[in-house]
């Protein structure tokens, strides 16, 4: 028998195989050669370029990234609002410390103001203190 005969046999469906009475050893040999051809019949009896059991491994390896692909976006959501309160937080941060630098300059003013008016003080007091030494000393000249 050719490899012609036995493909057709192998590629009719099961009620054709048996109206024509062929053993199921022909079947089973053309199901060899299509194999080593690359070709295999699926629960349907369907011919199929890809062997069962990897097309299965190919449907579970599809679903398993479409999980993966999934989970990858409900993480990068989780990581963006993660990043947003980082980023709001850093605000506040950034923020605060200006807030306190500010403070901290206006303390050093009000140090140097007061540091300032003391020695305009200091200077009134030496003024006056030598007008009631001249006064003083004018005083005791009338006397």
């Amino acid at each position: 028998m050719t490899h012609l005969h036995l493909l057709l046999t192998a590629t009719v469906t099961p009620s054709e195989q048996n109206s024509s009475r062929k053993s199921g050893w022909e079947t089973a040999m053309a199901k060899d050669i299509l194999g080593e051809a690359g070709l295999h019949f699926d629960e349907l009896n369907k011919l199929r370029v890809l062997d069962p059991e990897v097309t299965q491994q190919t449907i579970e390896l599809k679903e398993e990234c479409k999980d993966f692909v999934d989970k990858i976006g409900q993480f990068q959501k989780i990581v963006g609002g993660l990043i947003e309160l980082v980023d709001q937080l850093a605000k506040e941060a950034e923020n605060e410390k200006m807030k306190a630098i500010g403070a901290r300059n206006l303390l050093k003013s009000i140090a140097k103001q007061r540091e300032a008016q003391q020695q305009q003080l200091q200077a009134l007091i030496a003024e006056k203190k030598m007008q009631l030494e001249r006064n003083s000393i004018s005083l005791v000249i009338l006397i």
